[in-house]
């Protein structure tokens, strides 16, 4: 057969209209809530990492942290905003020192 048949796009397909496997609602397919990114220097390896990671996790209404040595940013996703003192609090106790927000 040399005919091309285009088939009609299934219902409930992961896939949207335009090809992407997204339909745009919801651009961040990570865990819903308030992300604020930290400058921290100090950290140098993965253990560094963890121990900023740990400490920052603690907070109430952390959702998620993700610490990056080689950039010293720490990206945090909370319930809501959080206090910066808390956030410094929690740094200062795992070793390390928030300079502010990146």
């Amino acid at each position: 057969m040399t005919a091309e048949t285009q088939l009609p796009q299934a219902t409930g397909s992961c896939c949207s209209s335009s090809g992407s496997c997204h339909d745009g609602a919801g651009t961040d397919a990570g865990p819903a809530g308030v992300t604020t990114v930290y400058q921290v220097t100090g950290m140098t390896c993965g253990h560094c990492e963890g121990a900023v990671s740990e400490e920052v996790s603690a907070i109430e209404g952390v959702t998620s942290v993700k610490a990056v040595a080689s950039t010293g940013q720490v990206t945090v996703v909370s319930q809501g905003p959080l206090d910066d003192e808390a956030v410094r609090a929690a740094v200062d106790e795992a070793g390390y020192e928030l300079t502010g927000r990146a």
